[in-house]
């Protein structure tokens, strides 16, 4: 019987919810769905499906001792630091590495660090039935996500032929993979019913992965060689990444390979997600007072409506006579902006960054 491991990809800067979330400490190190921070509720939702000693935790090498701390159950060995971005596809690739010098037959979870997630039964039954059909068929399996709404901040997978089925849950060819569209789209894509948001999960035998790898990204594959052939001649992990990091392509495993793939399949999720991508999202994961106010922490309202609201530090956060707004107050940095341009926060740092000494703000 095959082992199933995950590899939960946390190099995220998570810059649409500063100024909680910073540079030291992203958003997958912070509470901003739940009581835990949302790595350690990635890792427990594994529970009874893959052990925690065959779970890896690839990030920035920065963040290794703050993963850690939040993660003490996962060997520290297990936790493996990057010496640099290269967005997903490296990570991708040094997974299914990992894995495959542990367990050439193993099958392995590519799970992002921060989504939130509810149903973890839910989520455990269709990821059981990834692992169980991942483990007999030379697929790439994704897990989409039947949209709730128009959605146009999510990429969509759109659905072919239905192949087979496991545990109840049917798997079907993904016929294409859809970059995020425009409003009047999205309508159409929830219409037909023919489209799943993605969710950007994936399961599969490392060795599929690998030569997923080697048709469509070379470039990359002949790094993890490189990296593969450093690490039988004695060197340590950290200084085969150094050297062999750099020399990577800067790219998303969604379009160094995943698009590009005849064999990607795709089951949908019988659970709830939420990439949770900008504060707005809140209002979907919190009780809002009878005004449509989400606050956190020490706040005080009136006549004030539809607002997000997240104060720290026991510092007192008072609105008066204002709707709509995002307000997040941190020790070191306060943001207002209406909630419908939060997601322009990344400009707005733009201008932080410029300023003298910016970056200690980032």
């Amino acid at each position: 019987m095959k082992k199933n491991y995950a590899v939960i990809l946390a190099g995220g800067r998570g810059e649409r919810f500063w100024p909680q979330s910073r540079v030291a400490r992203p958003k997958h190190l912070l509470p901003i769905v739940g009581s835990q921070p949302m790595i350690a509720q990635t890792v427990a939702r594994l529970a009874g499906l893959v052990p925690t000693g065959q779970i890896y935790i690839l990030t920035n090498a920065d963040h290794v001792a703050a993963i850690q701390a939040a993660c003490p159950e996962i060997p520290a060995a297990q936790i493996i630091g990057e010496p640099m971005g290269r967005d997903t596809a490296p990570a991708a690739a040094l997974a299914a590495l990992l894995v495959r010098r542990r367990d050439p037959d193993g099958v392995v979870a590519l799970l992002a660090a921060d989504s939130a997630i509810h149903d973890d039964a839910g989520f455990r039954t269709t990821l059981g039935a990834a692992f169980a059909t991942a483990a007999t068929q030379d697929y790439i399996f994704t897990i989409g996500v039947p949209p709730k709404y128009p959605a146009t901040a999510y990429g969509y997978l759109r659905l072919g032929q239905k192949i087979g089925e496991s545990n109840d849950q049917p798997w079907c060819k993904v016929d294409k993979f859809v970059e995020k569209p425009d409003r009047a789209i999205a309508e159409g894509y929830l219409k037909s019913g023919g489209y799943l948001w993605n969710a950007g999960m994936f399961v599969m035998r490392a060795s599929v992965l690998e030569a997923a790898f080697l048709q469509h990204a070379p470039d990359i594959s002949q790094g993890m060689k490189d990296l593969d052939e450093r690490l039988n001649q004695g060197a340590s992990l950290t200084s085969a990444l150094a050297a062999v990091y750099p020399g990577l392509t800067k790219i998303s495993v969604d379009f160094a390979v995943m698009e590009k793939a005849g064999n990607v399949a795709v089951f949908a999720a019988a659970f709830d997600w939420d990439d949770v991508g900008e504060w707005p999202a809140l209002v979907r994961h919190a009780e809002a007072d009878g005004a449509g106010n989400v606050t956190r922490g020490d706040t005080a309202l009136h006549e004030a409506h539809g607002n997000i609201v997240v104060g720290e530090s026991g510092h007192l956060v008072a609105l008066l006579g204002v709707d709509d707004l995002v307000v997040v107050q941190t020790p070191e940095a306060t943001l207002v902006c209406p909630k419908s341009r939060a997601q322009e926060l990344k400009k707005l740092l733009q201008v932080v960054a410029a300023k003298k000494d910016g970056t200690r703000w980032l």
